[in-house]
C-alpha cells in the first residue's frame, strides 16, 4: 500500500476510534509506520489528513449504501437490506460519530463530508422510497424525505444507544421498529 493510502487508512481507523482531539500526528505515524517527514511530504497538516480521511470514509459509506440501495427488489426489500447489513454496531457509524466531534463540526472543511454524505444518503432513500410509491409498493401518504431522514436517524440513534447499553440490542431493536414502521405503509 502507498504511503500515502497508509496515512488516510490510519487517520481513519484513529478518527473512528479516538476522534480528531485524540488522533495525534504521531500517533497516525506509528499507525501508518512512517515518519514524520513522509507524512508532511503528502499532507500540509493534521487537518488536511484528516479532511482526507473523512473524504475517503465518507466515500466508502456511500459505496456500502449504495450497493445495498441500488440492489434488486422492492424499495422495502432495499431499506430492509440497508438497515440489516453487517455493522460493528459498538463501534458506531465512522461518519456518524464525527458529527458528534466538535472540532469536526467546528471547521467547514471537516464538517463537509459529514454533512454531504448524511444529505446524500437521505436523498438516496428518499429516492427509493419515492420509486416505491411509484411503482405502488409503498402508500402515497409517507413523506419520502421525512421517512428518509427518520430512517437515517434510526440508524445513528441506534449506534447511540448500543454504544450506551455496550449491546448490539438496543440498534437491533431500533432497526426491527423502523422496519415496523415501513411495512405498515406496504401495499401489497
Amino acid at each position: 500500500m502507498a504511503t500515502q493510502d497508509r496515512l488516510i487508512e490510519s487517520t481513519q481507523e484513529l478518527l473512528w476510534d479516538r476522534g480528531y482531539v485524540g488522533t495525534s500526528p504521531k500517533a497516525i505515524q506509528q499507525r501508518a509506520g512512517v515518519g514524520q517527514g513522509s507524512m508532511y511530504h503528502h499532507f500540509a497538516g493534521k487537518p488536511d489528513l484528516a479532511a482526507a480521511a473523512l473524504r475517503r470514509s465518507a466515500e466508502q459509506m456511500r459505496a456500502v449504501a449504495e450497493a445495498d440501495l441500488a440492489a434488486p427488489g422492492t424499495a422495502y426489500d432495499r431499506i430492509a437490506r440497508y438497515l440489516g447489513r453487517e455493522r460493528d454496531v459498538l463501534r458506531g457509524c465512522r461518519i456518524g460519530r464525527m458529527a458528534q466531534d466538535p472540532d469536526v463540526v467546528a471547521d467547514p472543511r471537516l464538517r463537509a463530508p459529514v454533512e454531504e454524505t448524511f444529505d446524500w444518503l437521505r436523498g438516496r432513500l428518499a429516492a427509493v422510497i419515492a420509486e416505491g410509491q411509484a411503482a405502488g409498493e409503498l402508500a402515497p401518504a409517507a413523506d419520502p424525505a421525512d421517512t428518509a431522514a427518520a430512517v437515517v436517524a434510526v440508524v445513528q440513534g441506534g449506534y447511540v444507544l448500543a454504544r450506551a447499553a455496550g449491546t448490539a440490542e438496543p440498534f437491533d431493536q431500533a432497526v426491527r421498529g423502523a422496519l415496523g414502521l415501513l411495512a405498515a405503509h406496504r401495499t401489497g
